[in-house]
């Protein structure tokens, strides 16, 4: 008989009205280099947390194509938002294909379809945005007037403009692998990516400058994996609270909150991030703005960790109601 995961995982003292079920779990994942890391992070936690589950192969990896990643020549705003890189995975998770999901939190909907739930926040990775520079140019804040920046979000399209409205901004899609070699090939000058995902791919020294966080405000999320299976899944709830890290599930709650209270389209640049202070208090810096960099509004707030989704519910409700009416149209 194949084992089950409550055969290898369960304590003896476990509800006995339990279902069993066949091993192996099936883990979800988008299938670019990064995604494929991540879960690989994801899996030797779990399987260090509960080292049983590494000795019966409890884990199977299984790529799904996301239509994020199908289609590389538009902007997501314009395919349908940065949900189009869960939606087949989730569909997968939904239809019993799949029994976990990992994904990148940033590219995660605020409101996920009924019956999938985020179960686990993993410890975050450095949040900050890194530039990438191209052959010729050891300086970003010595680019000339007119460089051409390569970049997909307009968030960080906002905050480069509002600084330097003298640069020229272009698309540029695809995996980290694929945007390095058009900087590196002279295409663009420079692009912004995500030093996390630099760090996870051990691409860390292709960054040029590391921006600080106050003055490139990251995208909600950013740096921290989170795992989503189904509601009903109690059980595989129990073992991903055994990885679960306070921290980032704490400051990923008030980041999506106030993203939640914002709810900008991909059309509408937002930043937010949070951070634990030495006195446990939690500070959150939340952002707006046009993707032309001709407004931007930035503001703080901080307050006990436990109050993470207030704060990020009220800090998103200020930042909306000061915003022109533009901007949310």
């Amino acid at each position: 008989m194949a084992p089950s995961f409550y055969d290898a995982a369960m304590s003896p003292d476990s509800p006995a009205s339990h279902k069993r079920r066949a091993l192996p779990l099936r883990v979800g994942t988008r299938a670019s280099p990064l995604a494929l890391q991540q879960t690989r992070v994801f899996l030797d936690l779990i399987t260090r947390f509960c080292p049983v589950l590494r000795d019966v192969n409890a884990f199977e990896e299984h790529r799904i194509q996301t239509s994020g990643d199908a289609i590389q020549d538009r902007r997501l705003a314009e395919i349908g938002g940065k949900g189009l890189f869960a939606k087949e995975i989730h569909e997968a998770l939904l239809d019993r294909r799949i029994d976990f999901a990992v994904h990148s939190l940033k590219d995660l909907e605020t409101e996920l379809p009924p019956g999938i739930v985020l179960a686990c926040t993993l410890k975050r990775e450095d949040a900050r945005d890194a530039v990438v520079l191209g052959p010729g140019c050891d300086d970003f804040s010595a680019l000339p007037g007119g460089a051409l920046v390569g970049t997909a979000s307009v968030r960080r399209q906002s905050q480069l403009l509002h600084a330097r409205p003298d640069l020229a901004i272009a698309l540029i899609r695809g995996n980290v692998q694929t945007r390095l070699a058009r900087v590196a090939s002279g295409e663009f000058a420079a692009t912004l990516l995500a030093l996390a995902g630099l760090r996870r791919l051990g691409l860390e020294d292709r960054a040029s400058h590391i921006l600080d966080p106050d003055a490139m405000v990251p995208s909600a999320g950013q740096g921290i994996v989170g795992v989503t299976v189904r509601e009903t899944d109690t059980e595989l709830h129990e073992l991903l609270s055994g990885i679960e890290d306070p921290e980032a599930r704490a400051v990923s709650t008030a980041e999506r909150a106030l993203l939640a209270a914002l709810d900008g389209s991909c059309r509408t640049p937002i930043g937010g991030h949070a951070r634990l202070l030495g006195n446990g208090e939690l500070h959150l810096t939340g952002l707006v703005a046009r993707a032309d960099g001709s407004f931007l509004l930035k503001r703080a707030l901080h307050g006990a960790a436990g109050d993470a989704q207030r704060l990020g519910q009220e800090l998103g409700a200020s930042l909306r109601a000061d915003c022109p009416a533009d901007i949310f149209g």
